[in-house]
């Protein structure tokens, strides 16, 4: 059974196993930061994703990815990253105070670290942003439920020189396919959301405990 995410003790539970992780991390350098979006949509819990622009530059061009980008001199912080990026990206201004904490940081292929910022940010219609159009095709969002259906779980399996390098998740038969860091950040997430009830069939990095 899918618990309550969006209940106000489900909130208060998230933050608490988050604040020891969001005291060490906040304020740490970092390459870049994402908003992980928890939102309703109808009633329904969800997670936020974009399509990045075709037009990008780079090999991340037309992935599914959180609304985010790198972390510029002048942010005080990653959350401020985040929340910065994603107005930028989405038109949506989430305030300070809606954001749950810093998940587990990921590291992309040049070793650079991305830290992930989960927000509470409410209600949501999808198709009344207005993303800017040279950063973002698409903005979508996907049920928790969806995303906690094992039939929509897979795994990729990366090889380099045919040598078998690592193992990384994959969430299938969405709008788009959720797969790299992104997924990544997704487990992460799903861990923190519905302990007990998402169930990962590689053993995974626990979630920092605050």
């Amino acid at each position: 059974m899918l618990p309550d995410c969006l209940s106000a003790e489900g909130e208060q539970r998230c933050r608490r196993l988050l604040a020891g992780a969001t005291a060490r991390l906040r304020a740490r350098p970092a390459a870049a930061a994402v908003l992980v979006p928890l939102c309703s949509v109808r009633g329904v819990p969800a997670l936020l994703y974009t399509l990045r622009s075709s037009r990008l530059a780079g090999r991340h061009k037309g992935d599914v990815s959180f609304p985010g980008g790198k972390c510029d001199p002048t942010d005080r912080d990653v959350v401020h990253t985040a929340l910065r990026e994603t107005q930028e990206e989405l038109g949506l201004a989430v305030p300070e105070e809606q954001v749950w904490g810093v998940l587990r940081p990921v590291h992309d292929r040049e070793k650079a670290t991305v830290v992930p910022v989960l927000a509470g940010v409410g209600p949501l219609d999808p198709q009344s942003l207005r993303p800017n159009p040279e950063e973002v095709d698409e903005v979508f969002a996907l049920p928790l439920a969806h995303l906690l259906q094992e039939q929509n779980q897979g795994y990729t399996h990366f090889c380099r020189g045919g040598h078998f390098q690592y193992t990384l998740p994959v969430f299938l038969h969405g709008p788009h396919r959720v797969w790299g860091l992104t997924a990544v950040i997704t487990e992460f997430t799903l861990k923190l959301l519905a302990p007990g009830v998402y169930q990962p069939r590689l053993a995974g990095p626990e979630l920092p405990r605050g």
